[in-house]
């Protein structure tokens, strides 16, 4: 049977349900127009539509107050020392779950992006029913363009409800206005997402299809019907990866769709052009530049790429010995993402970071090796002298107007090649997959892969990258295999890039620390709202009473 709620009194959307504001069970705004007389109007209607791409948006990149930071920590791509957005409460190796216990400290960020993701599906399905119901904006174009949009909407937002949470509730233009929805799976929500964006590709094939207005997707190039649906394409593939848990789930994706969408994805690094006052966003990548104790780059990950065999000293030192005496991870590698020289002295000249500050300007390294007093704060197995600073152009000064004002990466092409590079691997098609891996590889100074096998390990003999920890104690290094170059090249390049790159790859491909949570729960807000027991308000993670099959297993690296 399903529940009602009472309305949320939300901007132009009068009934949008639980979760479709960030106070929930309000009394509805009698001043607010209903959505039925406002949203008939074609002209609001569309204008709405298309302003929620920046709403979508900011559920996942706005502010720091969502789980971003905490899957950054888990997954080794960031440590810091602070409590702040629930960073040292997420460190591996400590038991840490995704605790979703009523008034636990880290509700506000575990709810936002279930909370904004959940309004912009709602609001999706509403402007579709209403052109469902006859709604029309005068022609077949623009019809065509405002579905394809709304439809977009609703899958990237349950897209990414499907990848963090456990479950959610999915709206569909027949849901009434005020019905809560039931939870489904993960899986389900998935499956729902992969219609939507078929239903967007759909209709973006109509002809004359209208080309989106330079403020729908703000960009540095417009979207045509093409275009439009390479970038749906290219969304589809990472969800149709992402979202699985385990290797077990990863492999068992639909490889062969993921390349067909991958080959048929941008051909280009996808830009949005930010804007601090009007968005679109990127907090934590603003903070993350800062040179706090809010990051630096532990080394883990990072230090598959060393030659100089501090890496191999590192890994098989136990890990609550690393970093004893206040010593930081310092590490030599061929590849050019990451200062060059032998010493520290030698990577600071390389890349000081004062020659990265000029508008719109690419920064020479992807990392820098810290100039300045070094961070001892937290665990010291997360302590080393590196820092990401790929977008610190962007943060300090953007395209001139201003720090953080202007284009920047949020998905690169590289990550459609690896995520089609995979597809080919995992199919055996070696050849076609190392083509795709020797891009960014040998552009980075890396030797290319020749030898087309899954088992083969990487050229470069004493100085390949990666080395990884081997079985049986993990305590010793081999250079990589084929799908390890992938990993590293897939790493290296979206670092940062879009929302917890590393921690949505690293799940499905069993690299994330032994125990780690591998989702989070529905907010225990809206599992009260629909009348859970405290006992049925679990938390993910390890331990009892959680949800079943959510910490990860030890896996690749022995971790």
């Amino acid at each position: 049977m399903k529940r009602l709620i009472k309305q949320c009194a939300v901007i132009a959307v009068a009934a949008l349900g639980l979760g479709a504001c960030e106070q929930q069970l309000e009394v509805a705004n009698p001043n607010n127009p209903d959505s039925e007389t406002l949203l008939g109007r074609p002209s609001d209607a569309e204008a709405l539509v298309a302003s929620y791409y920046k709403r979508w948006h900011e559920g996942i990149y706005r502010n720091l107050g969502n789980v971003e930071g905490m899957a950054n920590i888990m997954s080794f791509q960031n440590y810091a020392s602070l409590a702040n957005n629930c960073q040292n409460q997420r460190y591996p190796f400590s038991g840490a779950n995704n605790n979703n216990a009523i008034g636990n400290p880290c509700e506000g960020e575990q709810k936002r992006v279930y909370q904004v993701e959940s309004e912009v599906n709602r609001v999706a399905s509403t402007l579709l029913k209403q052109m469902d119901e006859g709604l029309t904006l005068g022609s077949v174009g623009r019809d065509a363009r405002y579905r394809a949009f709304a439809e977009f909407l609703r899958g990237v937002s349950l897209g990414y409800l499907a990848l963090i949470y456990d479950s959610a509730a999915v709206v569909s233009v027949q849901t009434g206005p005020e019905e809560i929805g039931e939870l489904v799976a993960y899986t389900v929500v998935f499956d729902s997402a992969m219609a939507a964006l078929d239903r967007a590709i759909t209709a973006a094939a109509t002809p004359g299809f209208q080309s989106l207005d330079a403020n729908w997707i703000p960009a540095p190039t417009s979207f045509n019907a093409a275009d439009f649906t390479r970038l749906i394409r290219s969304y589809r593939a990472r969800f149709r990866a992402n979202v699985a848990r385990t290797p077990q789930e990863r492999a068992a994706a639909n490889w062969d769709a993921i390349i067909a969408d991958a080959q048929n994805g941008i051909t280009a690094d996808h830009l949005n052009t930010t804007n601090t006052t009007n968005g679109p966003f990127r907090s934590w990548v603003a903070q993350y530049d800062t040179y706090s104790t809010w990051h630096q780059m532990p080394p883990w990950i990072i230090g598959m790429g060393d030659v100089s065999g501090t890496y191999a000293q590192w890994i098989a030192t136990p890990t609550s010995s690393k970093g004893a005496g206040n010593t930081p991870f310092f590490m030599v590698t061929p590849d050019l993402r990451f200062p060059q020289g032998a010493s520290r002295a030698e990577q600071q000249a390389d890349f000081p970071i004062t020659s990265c500050q000029g508008a719109s300007q690419t920064c020479k390294r992807y990392f820098a090796n810290r100039i300045g007093n070094d961070s001892f704060d937290g665990l010291g197995w997360g302590w080393s002298n590196y820092d990401f600073v790929r977008f610190h152009s962007w943060r300090v000064a953007g395209d001139g107007s201003g720090g953080q004002n202007g284009p920047i990466v949020f998905m690169t092409k590289a990550e459609i090649d690896m995520l089609q590079a995979e597809g080919h691997i995992r199919k055996q098609n070696y050849a076609a997959a190392a083509a795709l891996i020797n891009v960014t590889r040998v552009k980075n100074g890396l030797p290319a892969i020749t030898t087309f096998n899954g088992t083969a390990p990487v050229p470069g003999d004493a100085n390949c990258v990666p080395k990884v920890p081997v079985a049986p104690s993990y305590t010793a290094l081999a250079c990589g295999n084929m799908m390890e170059a992938m990993k590293w090249e897939k790493r290296m390049e979206t670092a940062y890039t879009h929302f917890a790159p590393w921690f949505l790859d690293g799940r499905g491909w069993g690299d994330l620390p032994e125990g780690t949570p591998l989702h989070w729960a529905v907010p225990y807000q809206d599992l009260q709202a629909r009348g859970k027991a405290p006992a049925e308000i679990y938390s993910t993670g390890a331990g009892v009473g959680t949800a079943p099959g959510s910490a990860a297993a030890k896996g690749t690296y022995g971790w």
